[in-house]
């Protein structure tokens, strides 16, 4: 059964401040950047258009938080690894989707298959 929506949790928080840090880190030192999902799914400053356009043609909605978002939103999982996709139930209910090392270790096109794998 498809879940309802799709949750994805960067491991960055949100803000225009955090942003700003995020751009920096991302350009001085990529290679310590502690967000998978951003680096791959995230030019410098906007959503890759081969992901905005997979995520719209998914057959459920997808959402997008920051750490200190879903920290807020969902404080019984604030100790689980990010970055993370989630499931999300009829309840509300959160299941585990895409792990961080599955994060950590794909590509754009290797995350985009994971999760077709994943919804069949």
């Amino acid at each position: 059964m498809l879940p309802q929506r799709l949750l994805f949790v960067y491991n960055a928080d949100g803000g225009h401040l955090a942003g700003l840090q995020d751009l920096f880190h991302k350009i001085l030192s990529p290679s310590t950047y502690p967000c998978s999902l951003c680096a791959i799914t995230y030019g410098m400053t906007s959503m890759q258009p081969q992901w905005r356009k997979f995520i719209k043609a998914l057959p459920m909605p997808v959402e997008f938080l920051h750490r200190n978002e879903f920290i807020r939103d969902y404080p019984q999982w604030a100790r689980h690894p990010l970055p993370a996709a989630f499931a999300v139930g009829e309840d509300g209910g959160l299941t585990p989707f895409i792990e961080a090392p599955e994060l950590d270790a794909a590509d754009l096109n290797g995350l985009m298959q994971l999760v077709q794998q994943r919804l069949r």
